[in-house]
């Protein structure tokens, strides 16, 4: 459901809405807008959206938080391309035959993440989890409300159990894990925070204290998923989480990079929302997400941001792309390293096992001989560099201008120096051959 992407860019139209639903118009103030302090309106904005614009049927109770749609989509949809930039293989992208399964912690009442990622993925599944006991009733009932039994299961957690309980799940591995933890570290903060109007008019609704306190707030939280973690591992592709503070990312950034982790992404989401969230994700595993998906806040620190994997190379005016792609080919075709090109998108995939662009690598090649160049130019069991490149023409500055561009995006591995060597001697290549 990829036009999933585009419901929510402007400001919800409720006037178009009501006149879609006769429920929804019932809360209507008479200029059009709605009564954000009236819960039992935004419940029904809810309940309408989710009805009108994913077909599913949702019961809120009034004493839980209510979730806004826009800002809960934007997680998913994050979640999506994480997921489709980091899936490995030749090709990138949404894999419709991909079987995905998540976990979500803090289920909440209706299990809105769980009902939003299998109603925009079809092969979706998901785990949800809630120590709050009428979450859990509300949920379930919830999910059969839209026959979802058979992809979503709702859990019991322990309060003092781990966060990624896989073995109680019944999950040898995850594909991935969300979470929108509690923000505030006690009531006092709670308090002092609304009456500032910090907080997202959405939770007009009535919450509970275990849904939105914490001891240590969302920091502490995420730290104990980032030291369950580092026991699990890569039985998990990508843990993440959403935050209400922008302050949070600086801290949780350290602490992954203390543990030694640099494959991670950070991303701020505002679509339909005037109230900012933010998330972080991390793998311990070696596939890197896509640039604009990995470094998504605008204005953050250097050093809270992943290492960029985007490497851009415009060639010099008048260059033909037919004679760099030509020369691209015959250079990477001659490294002892698996190669395959797409000649319908202009662009190749590359995995190595080492450095095989190096006067040692080369040589290794010729003295293998064919049948060993033969394995050589195979998938590696072990990779150490992923690459995919794609040349295109693309407008330049000026106009009827156009620009030859070289893309390099870094797809796996975990060497940074090996990523830069890789660029610097595609850079030589064709600089050279454009003289």
């Amino acid at each position: 459901m990829e036009s999933a992407r585009s419901l929510y860019q402007n400001d919800i139209d409720f006037a178009a809405l009501a006149l879609q639903s006769r429920d929804f118009a019932k809360h209507l103030k008479p200029n059009g807008q709605l009564d954000f302090n009236d819960p039992a309106a935004v419940r029904q904005l809810t309940t309408t959206l989710l009805q009108q614009d994913f077909h599913l049927k949702v019961e809120i109770p009034g004493d839980r938080l209510c979730p806004p749609v826009p800002n809960r989509l934007n997680y998913i949809l994050w979640l999506q391309d994480l997921l489709d930039s980091t899936a490995g293989g030749l090709h990138e992208g949404y894999d419709r035959d991909r079987e995905v399964v998540g976990l979500d912690i803090g289920t909440g009442c209706i299990s809105i993440y769980p009902l939003l990622g299998c109603a925009t993925r079809p092969r979706w599944n998901f785990v949800a989890t809630d120590i709050d006991l009428n979450n859990l009733r509300t949920s379930q009932h919830n999910v059969s409300l839209n026959n979802l039994e058979s992809r979503i299961r709702i859990i019991r957690s322990d309060p003092d159990g781990p966060l990624f309980p896989l073995e109680k799940l019944g999950c040898q591995t995850l594909d991935f894990t969300m979470c929108n933890p509690p923000f505030y570290t006690s009531t006092d903060e709670l308090i002092k925070s609304a009456e500032k109007k910090e907080r997202d008019p959405f939770s007009a609704c009535t919450g509970v204290e275990v849904e939105m306190v914490t001891s240590g707030g969302e920091v502490a939280f995420v730290k104990k998923m980032i030291d369950e973690s580092l026991q699990l591992r890569d039985r998990v592709q990508w843990y993440t989480s959403m935050l209400g503070k922008l302050s949070s990312i600086n801290v949780l950034v350290e602490t992954l990079i203390k543990h030694e982790n640099h494959n991670f992404a950070v991303t701020e989401f505002d679509q339909g929302s005037k109230t900012k969230r933010w998330a972080v994700a991390w793998s311990w595993g070696d596939r890197r997400p896509a640039m604009n998906i990995a470094r998504g806040i605008p204005g953050c620190l250097k050093s809270h941001l992943p290492f960029p994997s985007d490497f851009t190379l415009t060639l010099p005016p008048g260059s033909s792309i037919d004679k760099a792609i030509a020369t691209i080919n015959t250079e990477l075709n001659s490294l002892p390293w698996f190669w395959s090109w797409d000649q319908t998108r202009s662009a190749g995939t590359g995995f190595a096992a080492e450095n095989v662009w190096s006067r040692f690598a080369r040589r290794k090649m010729k003295l293998a001989g064919e049948e060993g160049a033969a394995k050589l130019k195979m998938i590696p069991d072990q990779i150490a560099l992923g690459v995919r490149l794609q040349i295109r023409i693309v407008r330049g500055e000026n106009p009827g201008e156009r620009e030859v561009k070289v893309l390099v995006r870094w797809a796996q591995g975990t060497n940074t120096v090996l990523f830069e060597s890789f660029c610097g001697m595609v850079k030589r290549k064709l600089n050279l051959e454009s003289k």
